[in-house]
């Protein structure tokens, strides 16, 4: 399953949800206090959206986007249920 996320990096603290129109179209708005220096950003959105999505961290692989705030992110295997939980995140 792949969805898209908008990045907020050297947010006051971690959240997961809300709805942004990006280059990538309808996405996830991902929070994160880390910031976006040396990767840093990208191993708190996985871990950040790990935890929203009751998945393990090393499930989640940034596809597209790696560099920029907006990111395709794919859930390489998710537990039953997991799109719902993702849908409810929007």
């Amino acid at each position: 399953m792949r969805f898209a996320i908008r990045v907020k990096p050297g947010s006051r603290r971690d959240r997961v949800g809300g709805t942004w129109e990006g280059s990538l179209g309808r996405a996830l708005v991902v929070a994160v206090r880390a910031p976006a220096v040396e990767g840093r950003a990208n191993e708190s959105v996985r871990k950040v959206l790990a935890a929203a999505l009751g998945v393990r961290a090393r499930d989640l692989v940034v596809v597209q986007g790696e560099h920029g705030r907006d990111k395709l992110i794919e859930l390489t295997s998710g537990p039953p249920g997991a799109a719902e939980r993702l849908a409810s995140l929007f």
